[in-house]
């Protein structure tokens, strides 16, 4: 399967689970651990959200996809501007909007119309006057040249094949001092060759987690400097329920990522 038909498999997927309003987690379809509204709280508490984050987000924001929480570690301040890659129906955006206030901006930015809309439904519903989303691929984003202070993702970049070119853009967008604050999933030990072979692991998060040494290169290649990988132990329990008797969680692992662009 080319990179093409991998990113059409992923845009359709995501596509699907915001028309329908699925609350699946990163995981195949089939062997979703999630089901309704209640269920994607659950899943959100446990890739790290406190309560009162959940509590202030409009209703379908949370679709019990990711991975982390990204603003764990992202130290937002008022006034600041936010990338969102691969924003989803908002979760993270609107998280965020709040931590930077009125006087920031919150751009979160999706390949698939589906999620665009959900999300901007969301936006208007609860008066979201200092969040935007834009329709575009990460590897090539809708976003000027030195525009964020801080660029965030959960559980996106493993998504795409050219993972290279999505830091490089992640680089460009950044103001100088301007960081990376990302979680997603890594790998760390090699993929059965069953595992390898299954196409909707290559959609949910799993068959295209890269290790973290590789992951680190990366980041160093495009400029980044204080580049850090930090793997999350703890994430393998929920990772077990993502397709349970396959013993993903013996693969793949939570990391959180950062970086500052010097």
């Amino acid at each position: 399967m080319d990179d093409v038909q991998i990113k059409e498999m992923v845009r359709a997927r995501y596509g699907g689970i915001a028309a329908a309003s699925e609350t699946s987690c990163c995981a195949p379809a089939a062997s979703s651990c999630c089901g309704p509204e209640a269920a994607a709280q659950d899943k959100a508490r446990r890739m790290g959200y406190s309560e009162a984050e959940l509590a202030v987000v409009p209703e379908g924001a949370n679709l019990g996809l990711g991975c982390g929480n990204p603003l764990a570690i992202a130290a937002m301040r008022p006034g600041e501007t936010v990338v969102d890659l691969g924003s989803g129906a908002g979760l993270d955006c609107f998280l965020a909007a709040q931590q930077v206030g009125q006087t920031g901006h919150v751009i979160g930015v999706d390949m698939t119309h589906e999620m665009l809309k959900k999300a901007r439904d969301n936006a208007a519903r609860i008066g979201a006057a200092n969040v935007e989303f834009r329709l575009g691929e990460l590897e090539n984003l809708p976003v000027a040249d030195n525009t964020a202070d801080v660029v965030i993702s959960n559980c996106v970049i493993n998504l795409v094949p050219d993972k290279e070119q999505v830091f490089r853009e992640a680089f460009r967008v950044l103001k100088q001092g301007g960081r990376l604050a990302v979680s997603d999933i890594i790998n760390t030990a090699p993929l059965s060759a069953e595992l390898q072979s299954d196409p909707s692991l290559l959609c949910s998060c799993v068959a295209g987690a890269a290790p973290a040494d590789r992951v680190e290169n990366w980041l160093s290649e495009a400029g980044f400097v204080d580049v850090r990988v930090t793997p999350k132990p703890e994430s393998r329990e929920l990772i077990k329920t993502w397709a349970p008797g396959r013993n993903l969680e013996n693969h793949i692992v939570s990391a959180m990522v950062e970086a500052r662009k010097p």
